[in-house]
């Protein structure tokens, strides 16, 4: 008769902690070593689903903006009152700023990752390159809104003409999917504080990120170049 075998138990990473003598004010990270004792666990593995839905939240942003793209080809093909504009330059500046986001989110990745393998019990560092990366994402949301402001300044606005309206449109769009992206930093954050952060959900908030930057610079160009 054959025998059935229990499914295994999922893969767990539990932090160990040091018994407090007091309280410091930061929950006791401060006191974590490499000890068997008042373990805290994060979970290292999430459902197929959660880890899945990143994904088909990127393809469906790439097919908005493609079909875009298209309406924008098309719109400029067939229009006699196009008039090209002179990008603001401090779309340059946070072009950059976004594109070192990535790096610092990448950075505070791999100090999650010794964080969690106990080579690094300080969990202040992971959580410091993530605010830098947060405070980059905030800046480039600040050169957009001074990108419109520049345009305004010129007499430019959204019913000005289309490839004024065109600019608006994919600079904003982008920038409120940003926000999605801000959000899943905070998020991260806040459960790394709380040591609950699952590595699939650090992944898929750094995917998320890395695409919105490449979004970005494909945008960037295309604004460039048509705009």
């Amino acid at each position: 008769m054959a025998t059935t075998l229990p499914p295994p138990e999922p893969e767990v990473l539990r932090l160990p902690r040091k018994p407090e003598t007091g309280d410091t004010g930061d929950g006791g990270w401060n006191t974590l070593v490499p000890t068997d004792a008042n373990m805290r666990a994060i979970e290292d593995r999430s459902p197929a689903p959660s880890s899945s839905a990143i994904w088909v939240g990127i393809a469906a942003i790439c097919m908005s903006f493609a079909a875009l793209t298209s309406a924008l080809i098309v719109r400029q093909g067939s229009s006699t009152d196009w008039r090209h504009i002179t990008l603001p330059s401090v779309l340059f500046l946070s072009t950059f700023v976004l594109l070192v986001s990535s790096v610092t989110l990448e950075i505070a990745r791999r100090r999650v990752a010794a964080f969690m393998g106990g080579q690094d019990t300080r969990v202040e560092i992971p959580r410091l390159w993530f605010y830098l990366t947060l405070s980059l994402g905030l800046l480039f949301v600040v050169g957009q809104y001074m990108a419109w402001r520049h345009l305004r300044s010129q007499g430019l606005y959204l019913a000005t003409n289309p490839n004024c309206s065109f600019f608006y449109l994919f600079t904003a769009l982008h920038v409120l999917h940003l926000m999605g992206g801000l959000a899943g930093l905070v998020r991260v954050i806040v459960k790394l504080s709380h040591s609950t952060l699952r590595r699939s959900t650090l992944n898929a908030t750094a995917y998320y990120w890395h695409f919105m930057g490449v979004l970005w610079v494909y945008l960037f160009l295309l604004l460039w170049m048509r705009i």
